[in-house]
């Protein structure tokens, strides 16, 4: 019988050499949570095998017809988004109706910038998120995939 240790095997984790994807996600008529999961999760590079927790190795997504994503319920006037200007008194509220009304593409951002990790490797993250209130994009020379987000 042998004494000699069995062979270990070495965690791969990823490394400067990734290759980070280009990803178009159309969100019409798309629940708005369960669209920006997924998105959320091709930006932190989980769909990768080679997936590292404190790697920037995921793709950039660009989002188009964020103006028309879809809220279930009583959403659209029930659901409140609160921002402080940091001065007494300054305390914002919009409904989601509101917001999208103002900017078209903050519903979409701020989905996903709460599923993201907070920190410099989330700020990172969420840099390669483009999002677009119609169809035009001036990312067409990076050739992106359609994401299915269903």
């Amino acid at each position: 019988m042998s004494t000699a240790a069995p062979r270990q095997r070495k965690t791969v984790s990823a490394n400067d050499t990734i290759v980070h994807s280009w990803y178009i996600a159309d969100v019409e008529g798309k629940t708005l949570g369960r669209a920006c999961a997924k998105i959320a999760s091709v930006l932190r590079g989980k769909n990768k095998a080679m997936f590292t927790p404190h790697a920037n190795a995921g793709d950039f997504v660009v989002v188009v017809n964020a103006e028309k994503i879809r809220l279930s319920g009583k959403k659209w006037s029930d659901k409140v988004y609160r921002h402080h200007s940091l001065f007494p008194g300054g305390l914002k509220e919009y409904s989601a109706k509101q917001l999208v009304e103002r900017h078209p593409t903050e519903l979409v951002k701020r989905a996903v910038w709460g599923m993201l990790p907070k920190g410099p490797l989330g700020r990172q993250i969420y840099k390669k998120l483009k999002v677009y209130a119609g169809t035009d994009h001036p990312h067409a020379a990076q050739q992106p995939k359609p994401l299915a987000l269903s």
